[in-house]
């Protein structure tokens, strides 16, 4: 039987982080896992390192690049889709801003398994940590406990182990950056293990964050809105049948 390294990609989505992501990119090649990594059109030189990158390893390293910039929840179900087809049956998300340390890709594996997203989450009372992402986060956290009834620490965190065969809702994936918090509310209706892991973040002085306050706050708002509307009709229903039919299994 294959072990979970055997089983699992690390996937980085990017878009201009020139600064930062040959950094992130070698230090995660030190775990011994290969690598996918998703240039979401980008302008700044990111891609030029990218190549060079993979040019050295090109055993392990795999770069899909889109002509312009399709956003995080694009990457992400390019990448996914294409380590299932590869035969990956888990794969470790991180983001190229710096913030993630790659050396805690253990932490996560450690928990991985079928049915279950291992959730890096953050200190969002840590030194440094962007106010207006600490309000976001404690705002989409509140939401997605009405929607699923699990409480989670960090529900916009980009570090996870996921089980790619069992994740609720790839196919229909918002391109943007709430797309992350749909994986997680479908894969809790779905009936996944949600588990939280502890983790240190750092904010390099060259990091280049993406986030819009005003206009990412406004998409998750929306996107709030309609999962509560789901909720009642398919995501309640969804998870009401999962724990009947697990009682009933027993």
């Amino acid at each position: 039987m294959k072990s979970i390294y055997e089983q699992t990609t690390v996937v980085i989505p990017t878009y201009n982080n020139a600064g930062t992501i040959a950094d992130v990119v070698l230090r995660t090649l030190r775990s011994g896992l290969p690598l996918l990594v998703v240039d979401d059109g980008s302008t700044d030189g990111t891609g030029l390192i990218l190549e060079k990158i993979r040019q050295d390893n090109p055993d392990s390293v795999q770069v899909i690049s889109f002509p312009e910039n399709k956003g995080k929840g694009a990457a992400l179900k390019a990448a996914f889709l294409s380590a299932l087809r590869s035969g990956f049956q888990f794969a470790v998300t991180l983001d190229a801003d710096g913030q993630h340390k790659p050396e805690d890709i253990p932490l996560l594996l450690e928990r991985a398994e079928g049915r279950t997203i291992v959730i890096g989450s953050r200190n969002l009372h840590a030194d440094g940590m962007p106010s207006g992402n600490t309000f976001a986060n404690r705002f989409s956290n509140f939401w997605f406990t009405v929607q699923t009834f699990i409480s989670l620490p960090d529900t916009q965190t980009g570090f996870r182990a996921y089980s790619l065969p069992d994740l609720g809702g790839i196919r229909i994936m918002t391109d943007r950056y709430e797309a992350e918090l749909l994986l997680l509310v479908f894969s809790a209706w779905k009936g996944l293990s949600l588990v939280p892991v502890k983790i240190d973040v750092e904010y390099p002085a060259d990091r280049v964050s993406h986030f819009r306050p005003f206009l990412d706050f406004f998409r998750i708002t929306l996107l709030n809105t309609s999962l509560c509307v789901l909720a009642v009709v398919y995501g309640y229903p969804r998870m009401l049948f999962n724990r009947l039919f697990m009682r009933r299994s027993r």
